[in-house]
């Protein structure tokens, strides 16, 4: 456990010190701990670099403020993710690791898609999983050959897939290279989710990747 940069967080150093990091992040009422068994299914040998989120929604940890369901505050979206780009570079110093690829469920793949938007040097890929655009408007980023993965759920009755396509399209067109799958399920995770996401990380999550 460590809680002396600027999040609580949870660092594990993996077997495999070299292999490329994941950055876990929460969805709404998680904390550091949730996702890292997720992370030990994904990438197994993989550094692993879990965020509490900072707001609280009715003592629910989130890593950005809304002002209704599915009514992000923009602004708050655009301080945190800066926060946690700044976090991300302060771990690198603390414990040495490559730039991270991002896991993140719901809310936390929410704001990894904010990091990608507006400080995309900070992660070297991204893993959303239920994932929408988080911001109306966004400048342009150079993301060539960054990769990406998005997973929805068809019936998922919190963030319709609509919402990951329009993302998943803004991506494309500032240079990632994004696969964006819709998968039987709803907004709870699958183990569709976990097998497509450790056979992407397989193929893109070494230190290769830029």
């Amino acid at each position: 456990m460590g809680e002396k940069l600027s999040y609580i967080h949870r660092f594990e150093k993996g077997a495999a010190a070299d292999a490329r990091p994941l950055l876990l992040l929460h969805g709404t009422g998680g904390d550091e701990n949730d996702l890292v068994p997720l992370g030990h299914m994904v990438a197994p040998n993989a550094p692993l670099l879990s965020p509490r989120g900072k707001v609280l929604e009715n003592g629910m940890p989130r890593f950005f403020r809304r002002l209704a369901e599915g009514v992000f505050d923009e602004d708050d979206v655009r301080r945190r993710a800066d926060e946690l780009a700044d976090f991300i570079a302060e771990a690198h110093t603390r414990y040495g690791v490559s730039s991270p690829i991002a896991l993140g469920y719901s809310n936390g793949a929410n704001i990894a898609a904010a990091i990608l938007l507006l400080r995309p040097e900070a992660l070297a890929g991204a893993i959303l999983l239920r994932v929408t655009a988080p911001l109306s408007l966004t400048p342009p980023v150079d993301l060539t050959g960054k990769p990406i993965l998005i997973a929805s759920g068809v019936s998922d009755p919190i963030i319709p897939p609509e919402g990951a396509t329009r993302l998943a399209s803004l991506l494309q067109r500032q240079g990632a290279i994004v696969e964006h799958r819709v998968l039987p399920t709803g907004h709870e995770l699958s183990q569709a989710d976990v097998t497509l996401a450790r056979t992407w990380m397989q193929a893109h999550g070494h230190p290769a990747v830029p």
